[in-house]
């Protein structure tokens, strides 16, 4: 299967079930594709800095500034979004949220942690399932 409907598999299923990096990659692009259709803004994609990394820092329909974490699999279903992010991620998202929120100048608004989850099945379509404020600082 060389691609879809929605050009998601332009290199070939197999190759992008080969490499867990251009999975991740492919998943993230899927997941930010999703939210700015819903009219979500895109101000960071990998959010690095010494304390830890954000996959992706959006500003959603009502303003608040979220910052996205976004799981990929290949044939496999989540348990659940608070399973897919362990603690010590979580504790490593947060201080790269206070470090983004200390850096830059975000005014007031509020702010959550979410977690989207990407699932490639082996047949059939993808599914992202979007959890909104998982966690907290």
């Amino acid at each position: 299967m060389g691609g879809s409907a929605l050009g998601l598999w332009p290199f070939g299923r197999k190759r992008l079930l080969a490499d867990r990096a251009r999975l991740g990659r492919w998943g993230q692009k899927r997941c930010e594709r999703r939210l700015r259709s819903r009219g979500w803004r895109t101000l960071c994609r990998n959010y690095s800095c010494k304390t830890g990394e954000i996959d992706l820092v959006m500003v959603d329909k009502s303003g608040a500034l979220v910052f996205v974490e976004v799981k990929t699999r290949a044939g496999e279903e989540f348990t659940g979004a608070e399973s897919c992010v362990s603690v010590g991620k979580r504790a490593r998202m947060a201080r790269a949220a206070r470090y983004f929120l200390a850096c830059n100048d975000v005014g007031d608004r509020p702010y959550r942690f979410d977690v989207v989850t990407v699932v490639l099945p082996p047949r059939g379509k993808t599914r992202i399932e979007h959890f909104e404020g998982v966690f907290t600082l």
